[in-house]
């Protein structure tokens, strides 16, 4: 993930916002994203112009022969029988401002709701360890303790702050956790009610340590809490200046804040499109104290971190007659030109990768309707380039296993280009941000893993573009047939130090670790331990798995230099083993398996999927 201290510096406190796994890991990679102009939910795509341009929804009508006039609004339009679709909408953020805004006497007076912050009291530490000895304590009450503008705020109020965090003592631990939230307090005055929440933010730290965690935790509760409460036009946040002084944990809350309001409404009409905190205009950060003079680029480097979050979520979501490689290809592209020149954007044909023998991924991709699209994302930083780092996205936009068919859940599949999702999140937050001292190279073999008379059938023996002949005995071990080329491409043609690859590539590694937890190969200790070090400050769940050399015999071919699958045992392992035979140099490559797709729970059914 870091790679040198100048990465990561920049990286450690941003990466967590971009979500649990892959896009956290290849955003820590590089480091820090474009408000996006294309889309809002009444644009819909016309799926076979060649223009590729955005057009108006609009309602197509016709006559029955009964003469009834029916009516439907296309959002999207993917009605065309020659054509693939050949773009792919996005979601917009939410329209809401998170703002700065001077403490005044009267500064909460025109909120419809507001939050207050508070710390809780340090445990006494000789107490904390009779707990974690396992001695039986009696639960005390916490004790409610306010101070500064809380403090002036609750006098105002009558105690009532007080009083409701007496009243739920017991769940809420005077904000033991970070997060954590009374239930609203509703105070009537002229005829209107103003509403109060108290937000935990857990124990101040050590002097001279972060935040840890804090504003993730928070930013989520204010999205949620905004959600919830309804008519709610504008927010107020009051918090201590400590919080508000620590960049990375405002950033980590205006990530999380507009990441948790996103809404995929891109296939929904009329009253099925949602609209999460619907009449929020603002959330104001109100700073008990002086406010910090970077607080207000801290929030907008997390806004633009969020559209990372949005797009690597767009991806996975999209079904699979709206994105293919085509239109992803055409995402990344449009990830490109709205960069500002930050990135540069190659695409490689079927031609250019003939040239190259990309025999592994070709072999994959002749089942598609589409020709591949061998993407690849360059970002330059201005000054000197320290680091040279390649990050590789699995990119099957859709898994039917091939001739070994799957047999159950193929409607997950469309989520097997998470990797590839979360490497063009990572550089939409790249090209934004723009990192000093790291050029990074985002890549993804794009194409679907189908079934037709071209398709790849087991028994068949593909060329890798480093000559190296593969064996296949399993179509549906197909993703590391196109990450093999992809591998290759990084290592000898664009030379790359180190090489990053995100993939949702075995079943296997979830058996291991299961559904939340991530496995990780590399042959580099130092490596693996910056991953670890950012793994603490992200919240990700990953952990290091054997790179065992003798299970090495279990990918012998009887015909070929290697075959693409081992046997049931140790599955994850021997899929991490195949990759290294497509680098030069085995330290180079970290292998990041995401959970796969078939073992998730339907997250889908809220709209959303993990953000890879």
């Amino acid at each position: 993930m870091k790679f040198s201290s100048s990465i990561s510096a920049a990286t450690a406190p941003t990466s967590r916002r971009l979500a649990k796994g892959g896009l956290a890991m290849a955003l820590a990679t590089t480091s820090q994203l474009v408000v996006p102009a294309y889309v809002s939910r009444h644009l819909a795509v016309t799926a076979f112009s060649s223009s590729f341009q955005v057009q108006q929804a609009r309602a197509i009508s016709s006559t029955t022969q009964l003469g009834m006039s029916s009516k439907m609004d296309q959002s999207f339009v993917t009605w065309s029988f020659d054509e693939p679709c050949k773009t792919m909408s996005w979601s917009p953020l939410s329209s809401a401002s998170l703002m700065v805004e001077s403490k005044s006497d009267e500064w909460d007076e025109d909120a419809d709701l507001v939050f207050v912050g508070v710390f809780s009291p340090k445990k006494d530490k000789n107490k904390e360890q009779e707990e974690d000895d396992g001695d039986e304590t009696e639960d005390e009450e916490p004790t409610v303790t306010l101070s500064g503008g809380a403090k002036d705020l609750d006098d105002k109020l009558g105690g009532a702050l007080s009083n409701i965090m007496s009243e739920n003592a017991k769940a809420f631990k005077n904000g033991a956790k970070a997060g954590s939230t009374t239930p609203t307090l509703r105070v009537f005055a002229d005829g209107k009610a103003k509403r109060y929440i108290v937000v935990g933010l857990g124990s101040p730290p050590d002097e001279g340590k972060a935040f840890e965690g804090v504003g993730s935790a928070v930013g989520k509760a204010l999205a949620s809490k905004c959600d919830a409460e309804k008519k709610v036009a504008t927010a107020k946040f009051l918090l201590p200046s400590s919080v508000a002084a620590d960049e990375a944990c405002m950033k980590d809350l205006s990530a999380t804040f507009y990441s948790t309001l996103y809404v995929d409404n891109r296939f929904r009409t009329g009253k099925k499109v949602k609209t999460p905190a619907e009449d929020l205009k603002s959330l104001s950060l109100i700073t008990d104290g002086d406010s910090p003079s970077g607080l207000e680029t801290a929030l907008e480097a997390g806004s633009k971190l969020a559209t990372g979050v949005c797009m690597t979520k767009d991806i996975v979501n999209a079904p699979h007659n709206v994105l293919n490689s085509v239109s992803l290809a055409d995402t990344a592209k449009r990830l490109a030109e709205e960069s500002g020149g930050s990135l540069k954007c190659t695409i490689l044909g079927k031609k250019e990768c003939e040239e190259r023998g990309m025999g592994a991924y070709l072999g994959v991709a002749r089942a598609s309707e589409t020709e591949p699209q061998f993407i690849h994302i360059t970002y330059t930083p201005q000054g000197d380039v320290k680091k040279k780092v390649g990050v590789i996205g699995k990119g099957l936009l859709f898994d039917t296993g091939g001739y070994n068919i799957k047999t159950s859940m193929m409607e997950l599949m469309k989520f097997d280009c998470g990797g590839a999702a979360a490497v063009l999140g990572a550089a939409r937050a790249v090209g934004a941000l723009k990192p000093p001292g790291v050029e990074c190279h985002f890549v993804v073999a794009a194409c679907e893993n189908m079934i037709s008379d071209k398709g790849v059938v087991p028994s068949d023996i593909l060329t890798a573009s480093n000559g190296k002949t593969i064996e296949v005995l399993n179509t549906d071990a197909e993703g590391r047939l196109t990450l093999a080329d992809a591998l290759v491409y990084c290592d000898k043609e664009l030379d790359c130090e180190s090489i990053i690859e995100l993939s949702t590539l075995t079943g296997a590694c979830m058996v291991a670790l299961g559904k939340s937890v991530c496995g990780v190969w590399t042959d580099n200790d130092d490596l693996a331990e910056e991953l670890k070090d950012v793994c603490k400050v992200t919240e990700e769940k990953a952990w290091r798995m054997p790179l065992e050399k003798s299970y090495n015999e279990l990918l012998e071919s009887k015909i070929a230099d290697i075959k693409n699958i081992g046997t049931r045992y140790g599955g994850s392992i021997t899929a991490a083993l195949f990759l290294q035979n497509f680098v030069s140099k085995k330290n180079r490559l970290l292998t990041w398996i995401l959970p796969d797709p078939c073992g998730m729970t339907r997250r889908e059914q809220q709209g959303t999927v993990r953000s890879w």
